[in-house]
């Protein structure tokens, strides 16, 4: 099985990634050794390609990193990139959601809309690719509920209602969410040239 390594400690995002990867073997940070990845830039593109250029620097395997973040229009754009740190700490996704929410009670139903966005990116530094990176991208639109509900998901799922139902994405089925949500998606743009880069190594 060709093995991908991935640029995260997540893992909730490692186990989406890894549904949505069938017949890749996919190893965590965790896996790897602790590495300490550069998040510089303020987008998601530039934060992808840093770490997943990191880690494969440091590891000299293929590597595949994301960036996403949730976007609330009545936040101007906010958390955006920030979304994971939006309550303090990294990754403690109660304070985030918790903010968020203290920081929509008063916005009406038809103003909470907003979307995730994820971009992916691709890097081999000590391979073909050298100092390039591929990148792709994915969004899902909904909007922001007024309390958390469902139980799977990770991140803001709880409180994020897909586009077009009334089910927030932490209600959806694992199978349902891996079509539909921006993570999937941006994978799904990618998936080809993945498969075809990993396959000629």
């Amino acid at each position: 099985m060709t093995r991908l390594l991935v640029a995260t400690g997540n893992a909730g995002k490692l186990r989406e990634l890894s549904a949505l990867l069938e017949g890749i073997e996919l190893v965590g940070l965790r896996d790897a050794g602790a590495l300490e990845l550069p998040e510089p830039g303020r987008d998601y593109a530039t934060n992808a390609a840093c770490k997943a250029l990191e880690a494969s620097r440091a590891t000299g395997e293929v590597a595949l990193a994301d960036d996403s973040g949730l976007e609330v229009d009545s936040l101007g754009g906010g958390p955006g990139w920030r979304s994971a740190r939006y309550g303090g700490e990294h990754g403690d996704d109660a304070a985030n959601r918790a903010r968020l929410l203290e920081a929509m009670v008063d916005v009406p139903d038809l103003a909470r809309t907003a979307r995730f966005r994820c971009v992916v990116a691709l890097a081999d530094a000590k391979g073909a690719l050298g100092s390039r990176v591929l990148l792709a991208f994915g969004a899902c639109v909904g909007s922001i509920a007024r309390a958390p509900r469902g139980s799977a998901g990770f991140g803001y799922d709880p409180l994020v209602l897909l586009d077009g139902t009334d089910r927030t994405m932490a209600e959806l089925d694992e199978a349902v969410k891996n079509t539909v949500s921006h993570r999937a998606r941006a994978v799904a743009a990618l998936g080809p040239t993945l498969r075809a880069y990993l396959g000629r190594r």
